[in-house]
């Protein structure tokens, strides 16, 4: 069964941090396409941070497996919209794929979750760095390496805040 609890920002603890740390230094492409039904996704959270509104969406196969307790299906996206001044910024896509965690070394996978960030008119942003992404998410193992899964149970079609 998922784990899908409240974490805290202090809950990173000194793995991840050493994996950030250690993974500074570059950007990469990743096996990670931007989702074609983008529209069809369903936004079951959005997260503000200052000036920043983020949207998150998935899909409703997504949802229904995290509320049923089963592991989310390969081949799906999750995506943050980066929302700065009312206009999109960027997004940020997960999406898992069968033994895509195979691509990483050991110390470095989120199961088979793979990251990649988008610019607004949704070519792949370089500027990050997609190894950052891993080395936070890896804190997040018990609920499938989501910061917002732990709302998914509770989503009953209006975007919890």
């Amino acid at each position: 069964m998922l784990n899908f609890k409240r974490v805290s920002k202090s809950s990173i603890g000194a793995t991840g941090l050493l994996g950030v740390i250690a993974s500074m230094a570059f950007a990469e492409e990743t096996r990670v396409t931007f989702p074609e039904n983008l529209d069809e996704l369903t936004h079951y959270t959005t997260v503000r941070r200052g000036e920043v509104t983020e949207h998150i969406k998935t899909t409703d196969e997504a949802i229904a497996a995290i509320k049923a307790g089963e592991p989310i299906p390969f081949g799906t996206h999750f995506v943050l919209e980066d929302y700065r001044e009312g206009e999109i910024y960027r997004y940020f896509v997960m999406q898992k794929g069968e033994d895509w965690g195979l691509d990483y070394d050991e110390d470095r996978r989120t199961g088979d979750w793979q990251f990649q960030w988008y610019w607004g008119d949704r070519s792949i942003n370089m500027d990050e760095n997609t190894a950052r992404c891993q080395g936070c998410h890896e804190s997040q193992e018990s609920s499938e390496y989501l910061y917002t899964g732990y709302r998914i149970p509770h989503f009953e079609g209006t975007p919890i805040d």
